[in-house]
């Protein structure tokens, strides 16, 4: 009754002094529809990101700047060297070939056999020297250039990253001090750093990880003397294989190079840091100065188990020992000095102002993706705070390996396309191995389980320290190793001596 009587007022005062009766019920369908349509999008409210996300993935932003007639190149070798930025551009790898359903030379377990030199039956579904077309291998290795060419076509483009030594230094010590005998013993970097031949022993399984890790890993012997003819003559084996070599300090121009190099559209080189270790502020002496957040990654593939410390590691450099390490990493830092030139004169080719212009809109499109993909403005995050339990990091080491949430509300097509960009890299590596394997459904729920106990046995084995099991390696050279019987790889695969050969399984190691 109460409000009949307001109507009727209302009608009155409106009809007797405001105007004709038309306007009064015009007025009140204006306030009505409104009100629906505010109550509408109360109750069927989605993620204001989701307009903007459909839109993002087919603006015309996603392709950049016209690359001429080029055809994409599908042939693609990367040399994954460990603490360079190298899992980031692993995922770039991962993410074209999911999409155009390409054929990756994958490893068993999660490593191309490395540390050992590589050698093509490492490669799961090898059949012989060319007998099925592999089109992208990217997992970590010890390069070896024959072995390679026998599992990838004659055309295939081979490219690798470098970094500072004195940085991958600092981030190899966060990463690898359970793991490296050498740097296990120090009680931090820069103790290390004052004298490393008081913790150093060429002998010491897993102790390559201190010394000349980017020469080890391209293939050669880490422990050899310097001389600028030694050098010189490895720099020039590894351009010939090479066709180019990026820089992770100069990460962003690196994707650009590498975009025109491989004739790829933009959004196929943009991406969101991987593997990021945490930054952590000085506290009681503890460094706090950890290394750009673009080149902060963990190259060991996500290997080894969970760290049983929670202290972060002394990484506290002065300017003389950062150049002792530079002395004690001889060789790397020439190949870096070499490359980071030949590197300025590849972009003085390309255009310094084509190479500004280019890089800005790479930086705005990754944040234009962060905004739409990412939850927290895009900010990595620690792995227990990560909902979902497949997106988040493997934990190995001293440091946190940070990683990042998907944006809620997401409509499928661009959810799929952000996971893809943040996905972990051994969590990405099954994803590829079960399309490229399929199995029943009870086969592959064995196999995760399988492989995470893998990862846990891989993760004690490297905790162990090989001085307490007389386990050293014989001769100069690093790839000769002697094993105990039965003892097993990095992943997992069982490893056995038979006249000083490494046999894993069946098949023989070159």
């Amino acid at each position: 009754m109460l409000f009949r009587r307001r109507a009727r007022m209302l009608r009155w005062l409106v009809c007797g002094r405001l105007g004709p009766v038309w306007m009064w019920k015009a007025l009140l369908l204006f306030v009505a529809l409104a009100f629906a349509g505010q109550l509408l999008g109360v109750i069927f409210n989605k993620s204001s990101v989701q307009p903007a996300a459909r839109s993002i993935l087919l603006s015309r932003n996603a392709q950049g700047p016209s690359l001429g007639s080029c055809q994409p190149r599908t042939h693609i070798m990367f040399l994954k060297t460990h603490k360079t930025a190298s899992s980031t551009v692993l995922n770039m790898l991962y993410r074209f070939g999911e999409e155009r359903d390409l054929y990756f030379a994958l490893p068993s377990g999660y490593q191309l056999g490395y540390p050992l030199p590589f050698n093509a039956h490492r490669v799961k579904g090898y059949r012989g020297p060319r007998a099925v077309e592999f089109h992208i291998m990217g997992n970590h290795m010890r390069f070896n250039k024959p072995e390679v060419e026998k599992v990838m076509p004659a055309d295939t483009f081979y490219f690798s990253i470098i970094r500072d030594p004195v940085a991958l230094a600092e981030s190899s010590f966060a990463y690898y001090k359970e793991v490296a005998p050498a740097f296990r013993k120090a009680k931090g970097l820069g103790d290390f750093a004052d004298d490393p031949n008081k913790y150093y022993d060429p002998r010491l399984r897993n102790n390559h990880y201190a010394r000349n890790l980017l020469w080890f890993d391209f293939g050669m012997d880490n422990n050899a003397n310097f001389s600028l003819a030694l050098a010189q003559h490895y720099e020039a084996l590894i351009r010939r294989a090479f066709k180019l070599i990026l820089v992770s300090e100069h990460f962003d121009q690196s994707m650009i190079l590498l975009r025109h190099a491989l004739c790829w559209p933009l959004d196929a080189v943009v991406s969101f840091s991987l593997n990021a270790r945490q930054q952590k502020p000085s506290i009681g002496g503890i460094s706090g100065s950890w290394v750009s957040k673009a080149v902060e990654v963990a190259g060991g593939g996500g290997r080894g188990g969970r760290s049983q410390a929670k202290t972060p590691p002394n990484l506290s450099l002065t300017e003389e020992q950062r150049e002792k390490l530079r002395q004690w990493n001889a060789l790397d830092w020439y190949l870096y000095k070499a490359f980071n030139q030949t590197f300025w004169e590849e972009i003085d080719r390309f255009g310094q102002s084509q190479m500004e212009q280019e890089v800005a809109l790479l930086r705005t499109r990754r944040d234009d993706l962060a905004r739409v993909c990412l939850r927290d403005g895009g900010k990595p995050v620690e792995a227990h705070r990560i909902r979902d339990k497949n997106i988040r990091p493997f934990q190995s080491g001293l440091v946190k390996i940070l990683g990042y949430e998907l944006q809620p509300g997401l409509d499928n097509s661009t959810r799929t396309a952000c996971l893809r960009m943040i996905r972990p890299e051994i969590q990405y590596k099954d994803l590829l191995d079960a399309k490229q394997f399929p199995r029943a459904p009870a086969a592959q729920a064995q196999l995760g389980q399988q492989s995470l106990g893998l990862l846990a046995a891989s993760g004690s084995l490297l905790k162990r320290d090989p001085s307490r099991t007389g386990e050293k390696l014989v001769g100069g050279g690093a790839e000769r190793r002697t094993m105990e019987e039965g003892e097993r790889d990095w992943d997992g695969s069982r490893l056995m001596r038979s006249n000083q050969t490494l046999i894993q399984g069946n098949e023989k190691l070159r």
